[in-house]
């Protein structure tokens, strides 16, 4: 009997038997189904978890710093500053490393943020904030998830770039002093509290004007030269305006850092030199080159720091939730076999004459176990292909639900998903399923006496 003629009387059998075929394939699709929609629920999870995490921790970047704990061998314990003294303090960030940096393959950006300080920031109508500086190429900001709301960056002298939250709550001095006096008569007062809040989050249109940047000392106030708002980023994903109004930003180009550092006396670490950097972010193109990567700028003398650990955290932490709902689909699995077994070992009973008579034509035990091992994956394969229909069934309910919950904004909670890859695990296990409570019921009809069935029948 050939592989064809037992697949054909298989099918013959499913497609007749419709009771036992539906109560088979009821039971493994829900299995298989139950298999496919936890691993999508455990996949989506962990991708819309990271995505959150990628938004706040970068896992795409490496901050490089430089390496405190290389010795100085300057005569001072320090010497000039600029490139030529990188020989004299080998762990040092400079302008060559950084070159070096970003000639390197799979770098999209390579950019230092210099931390020049927080200071007073006025604006030309004598409304001011307080705000933290920082030196950057401006015309990188977009490879950093940083999107424009007006303008953009520029590699001109006394540009500035400005964050959502520095066009905030930008106060002048007699208000506050009201405010302030206001406070100290009724500290208790929760209406002026609200008053106040909605002034820190009131925006101000601050692009093309000039802002210029106040540094207090002990005994004297530094000023720096006009500066021209160049840009004004968009507010940061996930973030509201009372978040924002607490994170207030300025970029300046590195040129213009250097300049500010001296107007404003800040000779203070790497901040004061030129061409020495206290930070550096290099954008990586992804998350499988960061460790890479990180060898070979940490084979320059400089120390790196990256978030993937948090990422590999995640990703245990959801391995083990998919092992769990892959056990708990298993086990409706195991459930259904037992329904298979029940149901085609009464179907062995019930077709002896048939398995009689094909051995008086013949047939062998191995062909006869064979066939009924075929109809047990037939059975298999139709309720995983049901299964598979029932799940994406089953997510499109779930997203509904989601979408209806989250209100006008269905982007903000997760979207789940179901990977191609979970298919042919359902489906497998559908046919495994199958197969496996075949095995008895095809030994048992293959030990039929032919004689005694067909005289019994």
């Amino acid at each position: 009997m050939r592989i064809s003629d037992i697949s054909r009387l298989a099918w013959d059998q499913v497609r007749r038997r419709k009771v036992v075929t539906g109560l088979c394939m009821a039971g493994i699709s829900i299995g298989c189904a139950a298999i496919i929609v936890a691993l999508s629920l455990g996949e989506s999870a962990q991708s819309y978890s990271e995505k959150t995490m990628n938004q706040y921790l970068k896992m795409d970047e490496i901050t490089v710093m430089p390496n405190s704990g290389m010795p100085s061998h300057g005569a001072n314990g320090g010497g000039g500053a600029g490139e030529g003294n990188e020989m004299l303090d080998p762990g040092k960030l400079t302008r060559q490393k950084l070159e070096i940096i970003q000639g390197l393959n799979h770098v999209e950006a390579a950019t230092p943020f210099q931390e020049i300080g927080y200071m007073q920031m006025y604006t030309i109508d004598n409304r001011k904030a307080y705000v933290q500086v920082i030196g950057t190429d401006l015309r990188l900001l977009e490879k950093y998830d940083k999107t424009f709301k007006q303008g953009g960056g520029s590699h001109l002298p006394g540009m500035a770039v400005l964050n959502y939250g520095a066009t905030l709550g930008l106060i002048d001095d007699e208000t506050q002093k009201k405010m302030n006096d206001a406070f100290a008569n009724d500290p208790f007062n929760f209406e002026l509290r609200e008053q106040y809040e909605r002034l820190n989050m009131l925006p101000s249109e601050m692009y093309q004007q000039q802002i210029q940047l106040q540094m207090q000392m002990e005994y004297s106030t530094l000023n720096s030269s006009p500066l021209r708002v160049n840009g004004i980023l968009n507010k940061a994903s996930g973030s509201n305006d009372q978040m924002e109004s607490w994170n207030k930003i300025i970029y300046v180009s590195l040129e213009t850092a250097e300049r500010l550092a001296e107007e404003l006396n800040l000779n203070n670490g790497a901040s004061g030199q030129a061409g020495v950097y206290n930070s550096v972010i290099v954008k990586v193109d992804s998350t499988d080159n960061i460790v890479q990567l990180e060898q070979l700028i940490q084979k320059l003398t400089l120390n790196t720091s990256t978030n993937l650990y948090q990422q590999e955290m995640l990703a245990e932490q959801f391995d083990m939730v998919k092992k769990a709902a892959l056990g708990v689909g298993v086990f409706i699995l195991i459930i259904a076999s037992i329904s298979i077994i029940v149901a085609m070992t009464m179907s062995t009973h019930q077709r002896r004459r048939q398995i009689g008579i094909m051995k008086v034509l013949g047939a062998n035990m191995g062909q006869i176990r064979n066939m009924f091992i075929t109809e047990a994956a037939l059975l298999g394969l139709l309720g995983g292909i049901l299964g598979v229909l029932i799940s994406y069934l089953i997510v499109f309910g779930i997203n509904q639900l989601i979408g209806t919950s989250a209100g006008p904004d269905p982007s903000a909670g997760i979207i789940i998903f179901i990977p191609i890859m979970t298919l042919p695990v359902g489906i497998s296990f559908a046919i495994m399923t199958g197969v496996l409570s075949g095995i008895y019921p095809a030994i048992s009809a293959s030990r039929t006496d032919a004689l005694t069935a067909i005289k019994r029948d």
